[in-house]
């Protein structure tokens, strides 16, 4: 593994940490209720930021086919499973992921899925993959800070030193 697998990892972790610190103390009435005009839940980001996960490591480890779930609208809602089982899920998901990474080549081109935006799609590297998965991320880590605080004035950020 070289300094450039660990920097990107460490990236990716961090924001993890942030979406489970966003998470810290809610129940699951918490983790479904609507804050905003979306209908984006912590619980519907959770979950979908766990699938994601899972797919693009079935993606890079090149397992055929196109992952389960992965164009599934539904993982935005929250369908009443605990808190602390959705958050074991994520958690064992990145460490799934960061393994495939780790065990991977940087440059290495993995063939992508067909989407409906993109039917034939061209090979990323495992770089872009680690990338991509930090992007999304850190995107919805934004959306569910939003949504925490709209719930009940949490800010994650003034959470981030009270672990």
């Amino acid at each position: 593994m070289t300094t450039e697998h660990n920097e990107l990892l460490s990236m990716l972790n961090d924001e993890r940490r942030m979406v489970r610190i966003t998470m810290r103390g809610l129940t699951a009435a918490d983790a479904g209720k609507r804050t905003t005009v979306s209908e984006l839940t912590l619980g519907g980001v959770l979950k979908h930021l766990t699938q994601g996960e899972r797919a693009y490591t079935h993606i890079l480890t090149e397992r055929p086919g196109i992952p389960d779930g992965m164009f599934d609208t539904s993982q935005y809602t929250w369908d009443g499973d605990s808190v602390d089982e959705l958050l074991a899920a994520y958690v064992e998901a990145g460490r799934a992921t960061d393994e495939a990474v780790r065990a991977a080549d940087l440059d290495k081109l993995v063939q992508m899925p067909s989407a409906p935006w993109d039917p034939n799609p061209e090979p990323w590297s495992v770089r872009k993959i680690v990338l991509q998965l930090f992007r999304e991320t850190a995107h919805h880590c934004g959306h569910a800070d939003i949504i925490r605080e709209a719930l009940d004035g949490a800010s994650t950020t003034a959470q981030l030193h009270s672990d």
